[in-house]
């Protein structure tokens, strides 16, 4: 009987698994398929007569767009670890006053609404001249990234044994050389769950980019998307060809990183 309803279990599991990813098999499929074959009624399950002129379209027309959001990534990504990793250990371990209350702070500006931010921004770079460009977009994502990234770090580095800092101190090591020798090589999860949070947020964001950076030189995939999408909305193939590259990299990175955010967002959670 209980291997009937573990079959059962997996059964419903399959389906709703592959509800759920049939938009991303049909992303594939329409980047591979012809614009003529888009028309037919029904349309194909398969690319039957693939093809890989949206590909080329692609690389051809979307190179800039990728490269500026591979740039406010890795940006992002250093921002973020930058002030989260000190901001974090001081929280976790230095225990400053008023730690509590801007771990509180930290936490009600996660639940601001990113358009609500892009505003005030808009103003604060239209003065000092930062609309349009890469660093003005690197700071306001790293806004949406450095709050989770305190937490984390907070949370993580709260469970570092103290006889570990401990021992640090005797041999003479300082603040500054116990978090840069001793707390940042045993937070290698957080790190990594931290920089690919931060990566994702600034990769897939679209509301800083229209915002702030509607009218840049170099713009991010989302908006490429966004103008591609109006300036060649017969040729579902390229825009999904599109989709399917501006995936890529978010799929690669959860892949290969899975196993250190998973310990990385469990962190802190069982105390002893």
């Amino acid at each position: 009987m209980s291997a009937v309803r573990s079959r059962g279990k997996t059964a419903i599991g399959l389906v709703l698994t592959g509800v759920m990813l049939f938009p991303v098999y049909w992303m594939i499929n329409v980047s591979f398929t012809r614009d003529q074959d888009m028309r037919k009624s029904p349309p194909y399950l398969f690319p039957v007569h693939g093809t890989l002129d949206g590909y080329r379209a692609v690389l051809e027309q979307q190179g800039p767009y990728l490269a500026a959001s591979l740039v406010v990534g890795l940006g992002t990504v250093a921002v973020t670890l930058l002030i989260g990793a000190p901001a974090g250990y001081s929280l976790a371990k230095l225990r400053p006053r008023g730690g509590g209350t801007l771990s509180f702070v930290l936490l009600i500006a996660q639940m601001i609404p990113g358009i609500i931010m892009a505003m005030g921004f808009y103003a604060i770079f239209l003065s000092t001249g930062m609309l349009n460009t890469i660093p003005g977009l690197i700071i306001a994502d790293s806004t949406l990234a450095v709050p989770f990234a305190v937490l984390v770090f907070t949370a993580f580095m709260s469970g570092i044994p103290e006889e570990l800092l401990q021992a640090a101190r005797v041999d003479g090591a300082g603040v500054l050389r116990t978090f840069w020798s001793v707390v940042l090589p045993v937070s290698r999860n957080s790190l990594i769950t931290v920089s690919l949070f931060a990566f994702l947020w600034a990769w897939s964001d679209f509301i800083f980019a229209s915002t702030l950076d509607q009218g840049g030189d170099h713009q991010p995939i989302t908006l490429g998307i966004y103008h591609y999408i109006g300036n060649n909305n017969q040729q579902w193939n390229a825009i999904m060809a599109t989709a399917v590259i501006a995936s890529i990299p978010a799929t690669v990175l959860l892949v290969i990183a899975q196993r250190y955010v998973a310990a990385g967002i469990t962190a802190g959670a069982v105390k002893d």
